[in-house]
């Protein structure tokens, strides 16, 4: 769960976009450039990068990647703007449940509509720095977080996760293991089970990968083991991310969240979720007005290209389920925790 210092996520470089290429960890360690914003939304539509806010912050850099391409052709400050509102477009339809995709890309709008009778130059520039503030927030918001849900942690707990919210799933220290990773700073004896997520193993492949980088003790469990190992009194907690949370609470994150969630409350287990307030649509009533993005059959059917099912077989495959509010102890957020959270509730939030 590194600092994003020696294994960053993403980083810019003289123009371009380099992103750790997540589909081939843990045994690859492979960076994909991007040169153009179509390059972007191919890598975010691919899962090259894959996590809520490391989705937003690749897509800001993807508006300060179309800039640059704009100025490679020679366009004028009207080409660019027609330019730039083309690479919105195609970088908005890469993901459609993450909203931090939404919400980044309307921040380089604002700021464009704020800073567009500039000269090209200068509007590149522009959102190349604003695409870095975005970038640097997250990690300062995930830090926050972190320090918020560590006082939700006791000390000798025994902490079940989901998929991957962890410095790789953001731009840096992470969300649900930065809530784990803030404990392990303040010396508290934790131990982690780490689902396996399938059908991606996001579990298997990155978070068991940032825990034993940090050197926290973890367990790798098949999804289906979640329910026996909390029956046997081994879970104290459940702490998750999200992709996107309604107004009234509903959580949207990986497929099975919600399995846990109603695991949770039947052993009388406390489920977190921690997320920036980016994640946060208040323009969703609840988390069935959420677009459940289905993803193709053979994630399902195949394991790295191998057939595992009998040739033809069909399969259902949403890449994310609603855990209604009702389910959630608490929503942990860089402006504190919210205990059983409601539209009230996260109103005041951005009232504050």
């Amino acid at each position: 769960m590194a600092e994003n210092t020696d294994l960053p996520t993403l980083y810019w470089d003289n123009g371009s976009l380099y992103l750790l290429d997540q589909r081939y960890l843990p045994h690859r360690t492979d960076y994909r450039r991007c040169e153009s914003y179509k390059e972007v939304a191919d890598a975010i539509k691919e899962m090259s990068v894959r996590g809520a806010p490391a989705i937003g912050i690749s897509a800001a850099y993807g508006i300060a990647v179309a800039a640059r391409e704009a100025l490679a052709k020679g366009f004028n400050s009207v080409q660019l703007l027609s330019y730039l509102e083309e690479a919105s477009s195609r970088l908005l339809q890469s993901r459609p449940t993450a909203v931090n995709l939404f919400w980044a890309l309307q921040q380089m709008d604002t700021w464009l509509v704020e800073h567009g009778d500039e000269n090209p130059e200068q509007i590149a520039e522009g959102l190349e720095f604003e695409a870095k503030r975005i970038h640097a927030e997250d990690v300062e918001n995930n830090r926050r977080i972190g320090l918020y849900g560590a006082d939700l942690i006791p000390d000798k707990a025994s902490i079940l996760t989901h998929c991957n919210a962890g410095a790789l799933a953001t731009g840096g220290y992470g969300t649900a293991l930065g809530v784990i990773r803030a404990a392990a700073k303040q010396r508290k004896d934790i131990h982690v089970f780490v689902d396996e997520t399938r059908p991606l193993l996001q579990g298997t492949r990155i978070t068991a990968y940032e825990l034993l980088h940090d050197n926290i003790s973890s367990t790798l469990i098949t999804d289906n083991c979640a329910g026996s190992v909390m029956a046997q009194g081994k879970v104290d907690l459940v702490v998750v991310g999200a992709d996107r949370i309604a107004a009234n609470g509903d959580t949207v994150n990986k497929i099975g969240t919600y399995t846990l969630a109603v695991l949770a409350s039947y052993h009388n287990i406390p489920f977190y979720v921690a997320a920036p307030l980016s994640t946060v649509d208040p323009a969703i009533a609840d988390g069935f007005d959420i677009t459940i993005e289905e993803r193709s059959q053979n994630e399902v059917t195949h394991v790295n290209d191998i057939l595992i099912a009998p040739d033809g077989t069909v399969a259902f495959n949403p890449a994310f389920d609603v855990t209604p509010a009702g389910l959630v102890t608490a929503l942990i957020t860089e402006k504190g925790v919210v205990l059983r959270p409601d539209r009230e509730k996260l109103l005041k939030l951005f009232q504050d």
